[in-house]
């Protein structure tokens, strides 16, 4: 069942009843006139092998609004990017795949790190940061969708929904936010957003004080979700982070650069599983560990620049204030899965939160040994301004590559 609070700085779209997906795509036909629609995908070439982008690729081949579908390809060699070739070749819509390894785009990588423009880390940012370009070369779209290729329960109405507060000409929206409720069978997940992001910036509210940005990051019922939708002149202008920052600092952008009656969030599925990445309490650098950091990392730049002054001191009290209160949402989350009939480990959940807890430090004390570091990329802007033809290179590379 769903409700229709309205609570926090940002409009939230309700899921308020079981509306026809034929209905809501109809619409969308309908829109696609004025405002075409373009669907990023970005991928790696290990995602071909599993059961989730089968299935979504089977949801996509029903989509009749689409005007284009943009694959970004990771970890390919040329007989991968053939196979991935044959393996997207299903789909009905128009479609390009961004062979990021190939030859083409590494050479253009290289003119735009002469520049210093280039991304310096690999990754998802990067991925779709090169798949915005594409799309932006291509003009095929007006809007944009992003959502990941490992959703193990994906079905087509997802991305309907987070389409259609932007393609709706009575609404005026530029940014839609995807959220759902994290769950495979009677396990509750979601571990970094219920118990690193909500706490933290609940903490970083109770010592900072009051916060235009902390109240808007507060009001995404999932910040952390991969889903999002935008105008292609807002993927023009913003700085898209490269580590798992991204969506945190994508919401970051829509934030310094749009006023917040443009910027809404949509229930776009009643539940939602994924692949599950690891805890990694032995390695800062992968997992969920390196995301913890990264994701504090991305919350302090941004108060930063709003003027706020840290010290290791500040660090120190922070880490408190988020164990405590991340402690005490295990005890609700603990409540919410009981009355549900759904499992909770609390044993693990706690775990987690001494981890973040370390990872709070870490990035505290990383921020404070390099304020200079900035993981964002480049807007497409600036990279226009620096190398004018560069979209048309990259067009040119694109369509050679998938001819």
């Amino acid at each position: 069942m769903g409700d229709f609070h309205q609570g926090g700085a940002v409009t939230t779209l309700h899921k308020l009843r079981e509306r026809p997906i034929t209905e809501i795509e109809d619409s969308l036909c309908a829109f696609a006139a004025q405002r075409p629609m373009s669907l990023v995908l970005p991928s790696l070439y290990s995602e071909l092998e599993g059961e989730a982008l089968a299935r979504i690729l089977d949801e996509l081949t029903q989509v009749r609004y689409l005007n284009e579908i943009v694959i970004g390809l990771d970890r390919a060699e040329p007989a991968e990017f053939e196979h991935a070739r044959a393996y997207f070749d299903r789909l009905p819509q128009h479609h390009r795949i961004l062979w990021h390894d190939g030859p083409r785009l590494q050479a253009l990588d290289a003119l735009l790190a002469r520049h210093g423009l280039a991304p310096t880390e690999p990754g998802k940012g990067r991925n779709v940061w090169y798949c915005y370009g594409y799309a932006l070369a291509s003009g095929r779209g007006s809007l944009l969708a992003l959502h990941d290729c490992d959703i193990l329960t994906y079905q087509r109405g997802l991305l309907a929904r987070l389409f259609y507060p932007l393609a709706h000409p009575q609404l005026n929206f530029y940014f839609c936010k995807g959220y759902y409720y994290r769950a495979a069978g009677e396990r509750l997940n979601g571990r970094v957003t219920r118990l690193l992001v909500t706490p933290l910036i609940d903490a970083l509210q109770r010592m900072v004080g009051p916060a235009p940005y902390l109240d808007y990051m507060a009001s995404f019922r999932y910040p952390l979700a991969g889903e999002f939708a935008t105008r292609a002149e807002v993927v023009r202008q913003i700085r898209i982070p490269s580590d798992w920052g991204l969506e945190i600092g994508v919401l970051s952008e829509v934030h310094r650069n749009y006023a917040l009656g443009r910027i809404c969030q949509a229930e776009i599925a009643d539940a939602y599983d994924h692949k599950h990445q690891p805890l990694s309490a032995d390695d800062a650098q992968a997992g969920l560990s390196k995301m913890s950091t990264d994701i504090s990392k991305a919350l302090f730049r941004k108060l930063a620049t709003q003027g706020v002054v840290f010290s290791a001191g500040s660090f120190r009290t922070l880490k408190a204030i988020y164990y405590r209160t991340a402690l005490d949402m295990v005890e609700r989350y603990y409540a919410e899965a009981v009355t549900n009939g759904m499992q909770l480990d609390r044993h693990a959940e706690e775990q987690a939160v001494e981890l973040f807890a370390q990872n709070i430090t870490r990035a505290g004390e990383s921020f404070m040994a390099n304020p200079q570091e900035t993981p964002f990329m480049p807007s497409w802007q600036r990279v226009v301004s620096a190398v004018p033809d560069f979209l048309a290179q990259l067009h040119e590379a694109v369509e050679r590559d998938n001819a």
